[in-house]
């Protein structure tokens, strides 16, 4: 996911409104509860504050020509208001200071705008600055800023080392919770709009595909009426009957994918019912055929599973595209294998997920194309063909059985494609009987 300059900018237009909170909370504290002693310092870090806030104002120019430039520029925002912070809290009894909670709206905006480890490392900088200054102030290596409540006793407040501990300890914790829930709802939520985004250009494919089959179907329904004719007339003449015959099933096939084609563009294009998953994995090795005019081997690994609710003609759509894409990606040869299994049991499929793994040995996929690979018109093949269509269509059309598909692939090693689908689970009356 990209990061917008907006975010870099909002940062900056929020850290006014900051500056202005900080030296009407210090002047409050001072001038009107009378609890901070010497307001002075915390009007220094304001006014720090505002200078380095207009630094980071100045230099908004360049965020929008450079990513890097701009994820860079909020992390260095993050860090000097983390400095800011923990010397703002410092310089008003760090360790009794109810502000203290303010380092968890950093980590929000840390995991919101930053990636990959950066997150966790401001997490582990605001905890080494908590604990930094608790510790110089403990070891009296740095003086104690105290705040006087009125519930205070005379004279100077001594430094609980345990209270200073557990202080420590739940911050951090905090910290480090914030960060990793914060990343990880962030990059489910980053999925879902990536799915979201191509199961949107999914539907418009689909609906410029249902069109461009319905204008196909007229021609061929002539077609196959000029073919009949023509069968009439050579039927003394058994080669070119068997021509006929040919291209009359072709035309029937392309019939049928116009017919399927316009279907799947409605709402719910197919009605979902039993299939049995080793049957539709025969049909379609059947459909593959045997001559692949290569050194290429199709094994299978058929085991005893239930059956599953989905649709047996797209299922074998499915298995088929996975199949082309195996042999595509042996140009010199090597074996696929097709096996089917049904996974164990777990919380979130109770009932187990029956699985079609299709393996080959292939050249494989680059980790950074493994994502890519789903998405629309993307492909690796457009020299030979190739037109990103087939893997997203598969994803799209097991999302419509409430299934998935999965990948894992090695460079020099292979590729392996697992469709995962729910078995059918009958009523209790029907396994009683």
């Amino acid at each position: 996911m990209k990061l917008p300059p907006e975010g870099a900018r909002w940062l900056v237009s929020v850290r006014w409104l900051a500056c202005a909170l900080l030296l009407l909370a210090a002047w409050f504290a001072s001038s009107v509860l009378g609890i901070l002693v010497n307001p002075v310092p915390l009007y220094i870090v304001a006014g720090a504050m505002v200078a380095y806030n207009l630094v980071f104002k100045l230099s908004q120019k360049d965020w929008a020509l450079n990513e890097k430039s701009v994820e860079r520029n909020v992390f260095w925002q993050i860090t000097a208001d983390l400095l800011a912070l923990t010397l703002s809290l410092y310089f008003s009894d760090i360790s009794r200071n109810p502000f203290l909670l303010f380092f968890v709206f950093h980590m929000i905006i840390a995991s919101m705008y930053l990636h990959r480890w950066a997150p966790y490392f401001v997490a582990g900088m605001a905890t080494m600055m908590v604990g930094g200054v608790m510790l110089l102030e403990y070891v009296g290596w740095i003086p104690v800023f105290s705040m006087r409540f009125p519930s205070d006793p005379p004279g100077v407040r001594p430094l609980d080392e345990y209270y200073l501990l557990g202080v420590f300890v739940a911050l951090g914790s905090t910290l480090w919770i914030t960060v990793y829930f914060t990343t990880a709802i962030h990059r489910y939520v980053d999925r879902a709009h990536a799915e979201l985004r191509q199961k949107e250009k999914m539907v418009g494919i689909g609906q410029l595909v249902a069109g461009i089959a319905h204008q196909i179907a007229n021609p061929l329904d002539g077609m196959q009426n000029c073919l009949r004719t023509i069968g009439e007339g050579v039927k003394g003449n058994p080669r070119l009957t068997e021509y006929v015959q040919l291209m009359a099933e072709a035309l029937e096939r392309i019939e049928r994918t116009a017919k399927r084609v316009q279907s799947f563009a409605r709402p719910r294009g197919f009605t979902l019912r039993t299939t049995d998953v080793n049957g539709t994995v025969e049909n379609t090795l059947q459909f593959l055929g045997t001559n692949h005019g290569r050194n290429i081997r199709i094994e299978t690994q058929l085991t005893d599973v239930p059956a599953v609710q989905g649709d047996p003609y797209t299922l074998q759509e499915v298995v088929f595209n996975l199949c082309t894409n195996a042999l595509a990606a042996m140009p010199d040869g090597g074996t696929i294998t097709i096996h089917t299994q049904l996974m164990p049991s777990t919380d979130e499929d109770p009932a187990g997920i029956v699985a079609i793994e299709v393996a080959d040995t292939g050249v494989g996929i680059p980790r950074t194309q493994l994502e890519k690979i789903f998405e629309p018109f993307y492909t690796t093949r457009a020299d030979d063909g190739g037109t990103g269509l087939g893997l997203g269509l598969c994803r799209m059309l097991l999302s419509e059985m409430d299934g998935r598909i999965e990948v894992r692939s090695a460079l020099g090693v292979g590729s392996s494609f697992t469709v995962k689908l729910k078995p059918t689970v009958q009523p209790a009356s029907a396994k009683q009987e």
